[in-house]
């Protein structure tokens, strides 16, 4: 009947006992003893929505959804996730991009490209990398340039053959 109400679970439609049940019940009266670790969820900005919304150049937080062999997906708060290629995720070479993001994790991306007729959007965390990954050669200590014989002589001394 359409109007008829249910009756309320019994420890037989549930296929718990009783004790189970009052076991339960008791723990969810206790306050504040949930044992999970704390869910943080990525600050996502309010003005950006749609695809249309996204901007190359953005700087946007996100959070992981997958990671896959060629690199991973994150979720930016639009109905389309992006993707940080494998080349895009780290300053150094990396084999897997497991090697540098997470599943669940929190991270800040760089918009790249946006393409609203195929739906794809291109991030890059490395873009918002810190660290140079070409190190700067260092500057001699030469005060004046050597002249052209000095050089010369230098290299005469160096593959100089030993008799």
């Amino acid at each position: 009947m359409p109007g008829a109400r249910r009756a309320p679970p019994t420890p037989c439609r549930l296929a718990a006992g009783s004790y189970t049940l009052e076991d339960i019940l008791s723990e969810l009266r206790k306050p504040g003893r949930d044992p999970r670790d704390k869910f943080v969820a990525p600050q996502f900005r309010e003005e950006v929505r749609t695809l249309e919304d996204v901007q190359a150049g953005m700087v946007l937080e996100g959070v992981v959804t997958n990671v896959t062999k060629f690199g991973a997906f994150v979720d930016i708060g639009v109905h389309q996730d992006g993707l940080v290629h494998i080349s895009e995720l780290s300053n150094r070479f990396i084999k897997d991009p497991s090697e540098a993001v997470k599943t669940g994790q929190i991270v800040k991306v760089k918009v790249l490209t946006v393409d609203s007729k195929s739906k794809r959007i291109g991030l890059s965390m490395k873009a918002l990398s810190a660290s140079d990954p070409k190190p700067t050669p260092k500057k001699q200590a030469h005060l004046a340039p050597a002249s052209l014989n000095d050089k010369l002589a230098a290299l005469s001394v160096r593959w100089q053959t030993r008799t």
